[in-house]
């Protein structure tokens, strides 16, 4: 499982296979930093059965590996303090009574890998560099061993060396002596450093001889790199990491099926030598790789685990918007007028001082007036208040806009004529709005889908300057989307589960009174969310509701219990807005019937 170190601070978990349901018990007996071609490896030798987590932290860069359920039973070892392969420190101790913690100090951060092998941990990483090995133990353990056979072979060993075994004593031989022995037992050619010195005491019982002449290179400080079939090189590290300068380059051109080249040149920069160089091809989705000789094979590895064919996701979306708004209103208006004063604004009267005398039964004798002219509606009251002459008007401006039903009413009262209309309306608005976009796209690729329309919106700038220094408003137009729009990018996981990000949206352009012009009523989801094959989850779920009531009437009148919706106005606005997001994510292809998994 490739693991890449991120600026922020990164927590995986992996789960350690055998494992318990619950963590441990388990003993860490031993840390280890071994080489091999391109990588560094940090080797945790466990017995029993814990649970692996691993994180970053920045400032400074660090590498920090928990395994849970585990006791401490390597003895205590300080670091030595070389770099090895971009590791600087290494720190490990009882953080809880049931977590071994182990804390790498890096150069810089790069990409890792975490497995698993049979009692042991091992935390990779690509260097360019060789040095020697480094143990909390006085001798490197098993799993060092191995690593060390690697390091001779020019492709990764097996965990158990395949070579023949040997059985021989060294007591203060010569290091030139023993090597001899080894090229004569193995039947390889194996060259010897001319700074290579010393002497080897070390008895060695059937054991593979490569893994027998590793671990005695290694307690003298020494290195082997097989750089050509059958030749060994033995030197010290720096000597061997100086190697790569005047090794011979090699140009090689490898075809990516499923990646991007472009997007595999960071990841592949941990394997290049100081001399490497990487180029992608768009359009054959090529890789260009140069390197040295002893280097270029190790490109194949990598690219077969990173060139992989990912899943295709399909993700079902269910989007429901419901509005709804629920009005009432009612009123009652009126006036009182008189026959000698006239001011109304609910019927039109005539005015009898500008009236004509009208005979109607046709003997000669008027019996009746016509008026002439009629007050405006934008005369002001009038209140006569001499004699017995009265004239009012009352809240007779109020009104129901649209009103669905209206009684008037008309009576003499003595001198007085009463005029009233009742308005009432109930008004029920709804809007249900369901959206179902279906989207496709490949695992840990982002898409997305818009269903609506693009707004242009007209911006004036009053504050910009023409060419001749006067202030010349500046109009600007900026297109909007608006509508239904899905962004989703989604992750398939080892357990066929999917991690999902995912953005839902609903909005709409809204008249707005005033300058501003436009408003936008918006709707989203934001969430991020791990659910398995065709499980539908619910990632919206918002109602809101907002009643607004409102009362106009003849101050103290209007509020008298019963009697006051007689002088006034009241309305009632109730609206209630519902929004619901569903997902269903389905694997489209399954991984597991393909050539590669079989």
């Amino acid at each position: 499982m490739m693991r890449s170190l991120l600026p922020a601070a990164l927590s995986l978990s992996l789960a350690v296979p055998g494992a318990l349901a619950g963590p441990g018990p388990g003993d860490v007996t031993a840390v280890s930093v071994l080489p091999g071609p391109g990588r560094a490896e940090l080797v945790i030798d466990v017995e029993g059965s814990v649970v692996v987590r691993d994180f970053t932290l920045r400032g400074p860069d660090r590498l920090v590996v928990d395994l849970v359920g585990a006791r401490l039973r390597a003895p205590h070892q300080a670091y030595d303090g070389l770099n090895r392969g971009g590791i600087t420190n290494i720190r490990y101790s009882q953080f809880r009574p049931d977590v071994v913690r182990v804390v790498l100090d890096l150069e810089r951060l790069a990409n890792y890998q975490v497995e698993r092998e049979e009692g042991v941990v091992r935390v990779t990483l690509g260097t360019d560099r060789t040095f020697a090995a480094w143990s909390s133990e006085a001798w490197l353990s098993r799993t060092a061993e191995v690593a060390a056979a690697r390091a001779v072979e020019p492709e990764p060993a097996p965990q158990q060396s395949q070579q023949p075994p040997i059985t021989v004593t060294y007591d203060n031989a010569s290091i030139s002596d023993v090597i001899a022995g080894f090229a004569e037992f193995s039947g390889k050619s194996i060259i010897l450093g001319r700074e290579v010195t010393g002497t080897v005491t070390a008895t060695v019982k059937n054991q593979p001889w490569d893994i027998a002449m590793g671990q005695i290179l290694q307690a003298q400080g020494l290195s082997a790199r097989e750089e050509y079939l059958g030749i060994i090189r033995v030197d010290a590290p720096t000597t061997l990491a100086q190697l790569d300068s005047i090794e011979p380059l090699q140009t090689r051109i490898v075809r990516v099926n499923y990646a991007r080249a472009a997007d595999l040149v960071t990841s592949l920069d941990a394997v290049k030598s100081p001399r490497g160089k990487l180029l992608a091809d768009a359009s054959t989705n090529s890789l260009i790789i140069t390197d040295v000789e002893s280097r270029i094979g190790n490109y194949e590895g990598f690219l077969r685990q990173l060139d992989v064919r990912t899943p295709q996701v399909s993700i079902q979306t269910k989007l429901i918007f419901v509005d709804r708004t629920d009005l009432e209103q009612l009123g009652v208006k009126y006036d009182l007028g008189s026959p000698t004063q006239f001011f109304n604004d609910l019927v039109s009267r005539g005015d009898p001082a500008s009236s004509q005398p009208v005979d109607t039964d046709g003997d000669g004798v008027p019996d009746a007036v016509r008026p002439t002219e009629f007050f405006s509606r934008e005369d002001p009251p009038i209140v006569d208040l001499g004699g017995n002459a009265l004239s009012a008007v009352a809240n007779a401006n109020a009104v129901v806009a649209g009103a669905a039903l209206k009684l008037i009413f008309s009576t003499a009262i003595g001198n007085f004529d009463l005029t009233s209309f009742v308005e009432a309306l109930e008004q029920v608005q709804l809007a249900d709005l369901q959206a179902e976009p279906l989207i496709s796209t490949a695992d840990n690729t982002q898409a997305e889908i818009l269903v609506g329309e693009r707004t242009p919106i007209r911006q004036i700038d009053v504050s910009s300057v023409g060419g001749t220094g006067a202030n010349v408003p500046r109009a600007t137009t900026e297109i909007v989307p608006t509508g239904i729009n899905l962004r989703v990018t989604p992750h398939v996981t080892n357990n066929r589960q999917i991690l999902m990000d995912i953005h839902a949206e609903n909005s709409s352009v809204v008249p707005s009174p005033g300058d501003v012009g436009f408003s936008f009523q918006t709707q989203q989801a934001d969430s991020k969310l791990l659910v398995g094959d065709g499980e539908t989850a619910v990632i919206g779920g918002l109602t809101v509701t907002q009643v607004s009531i409102s009362k106009t009437g003849i101050p103290f009148l209007v509020d008298l219990p019963i009697l006051g919706r007689m002088f006034g106005f009241t309305s009632r606005r109730e609206q209630r807005r519902d929004l619901l997001i569903l997902v269903t994510p389905h694997i489209v292809d399954d991984l597991s019937a393909t050539p590669e998994r079989q």
